[in-house]
């Protein structure tokens, strides 16, 4: 086991890890021990992040102590990942708009208490402008046709000046006829004009069809 490039990953045999915060492997995850430390395989075809990374990422912007808005968190497999990597003083606020995905999500908050379930619509921020902060990151991953506008929306009202925000693409969901590829150049286009692009990958194999663009604003 070795440190990774990235900030707080770990790497062995092709295979990426974070150190685990707390005890269990709550997704059925590998887990390795090294020296006395627990660590768990982040699968990339289980998780953007983890793909953005195995496609060689230089800088996915998340440090320790951080606070993380994660829009789409779904039922909290990422987001258990970035809860190691921030550590037990950063913050996550996992939002999603469906109640039993939110449920998994305060399950996995009772032993991860860096994380914090807010049962909200991303597309409506100001529903949640009360419940959460300024964020060093935004991380979204939700598969709409208007997934752009969420995430320029959400940037705007709780990225701090010089935070990254992280944006998976699903091209199908933006549109079923186009090509993949000509959907991700017009959405790193828009991305250009409202922030600063820092990285861009195609994620296949391990998720086909998607991107992610890292920006900083």
């Amino acid at each position: 086991m070795k440190p990774h490039k990235l900030f707080e990953i770990y790497e062995n045999k092709r295979r990426i890890y974070t150190k685990s915060l707390v005890p269990g492997t709550p997704f059925g995850e590998r887990q390795y021990k090294h020296g006395g430390t627990k660590y768990r395989e982040f699968d990339p075809t289980r998780s953007k992040l983890a793909a953005m990374i195995m496609k060689g990422c230089t800088n996915i912007g998340i440090r320790k102590n951080d606070v993380v808005l994660y829009l789409g968190a779904s039922h909290g497999y990422t987001c258990s990942f970035v809860s190691d990597i921030i550590g037990k003083d950063g913050l996550i606020f996992g939002v999603d708009p469906a109640p039993r995905v939110v449920r998994d999500l305060v399950f996995l908050s009772e032993r991860r208490q860096n994380i914090v379930p807010v049962l909200a619509d991303a597309n409506h921020p100001k529903e949640y402008l009360r419940r959460v902060c300024q964020a060093d990151i935004v991380f979204q991953d939700i598969a709409q046709k208007n997934q752009a506008e969420i995430f320029i929306k959400n940037c705007d009202m709780f990225l701090k000046k010089g935070g990254y925000g992280l944006l998976a693409i699903k091209a199908r969901s933006i549109d079923v006829t186009a090509k993949p590829k000509k959907i991700f150049v017009e959405m790193r286009k828009k991305m250009e004009e409202h922030f600063t692009v820092i990285d861009y990958k195609i994620l296949d194999p391990f998720e086909l069809d998607h991107c992610m663009i890292i920006v900083k604003k």
